[in-house]
């Protein structure tokens, strides 16, 4: 998408306190990810693609892991994430969803008309915090994980006041 973010659009983003524009890009900072949002006009409507980068599971953690675990732990990933627009509480219906391995990464591409700019950016956000608190919780017990992973995990299980709980699941 090369092509100038719709006005409206490029507001909502700016304006937005879980988004900071670098380099022409705009990133979501609720997460520990990388998570991008673009937009373009799209006839009437605006376009809207939402990126997040996270580590595979065999990236993620400093031990061996199988074959099988490493699919399993995939297809499981990507299956959960068809769910990602009931989080939103909008009648989201995506255009996209891509859920791809790119070397030890997987790259996760959602991509939504939206004719509310501020309400766009809200669903982009929450689509973001939603493929990281997928990935949260399909972390698999009995491997040691390498940060962000380990903090992720670490905080889910303090609750983020330090207070010891349980994981996720």
């Amino acid at each position: 998408m090369s092509d100038p973010v719709p006005t409206p659009a490029a507001r909502a983003l700016q304006r937005h306190d879980a988004v900071a524009a670098a380099d022409g890009v705009f990133r979501i900072t609720s997460t520990a990810f990388d998570a991008t949002v673009t937009a373009a006009q799209a006839g009437g409507t605006i376009r809207y693609e939402v990126t997040v980068t996270v580590p595979s599971l065999e990236a993620a953690t400093g031990d061996h892991v199988g074959e099988a675990v490493a699919e399993g732990w995939f297809e499981t990933f990507e299956r959960r994430l068809a769910d990602a627009p009931k989080a939103t509480r909008a009648p989201l219906e995506l255009e996209r969803l891509d859920v791809e391995r790119q070397g030890l990464d997987v790259v996760v591409t959602f991509a939504f008309e939206w004719d509310n700019a501020d309400r766009a950016v809200d669903i982009a956000k929450t689509l973001v915090e939603y493929v990281e608190g997928t990935y949260v919780e399909g972390a698999i017990p009995g491997y040691t994980y390498e940060p962000p992973v380990a903090d992720l995990l670490s905080e889910a299980e303090t609750g983020g006041d330090g207070a010891r709980g349980g994981t996720p699941l």
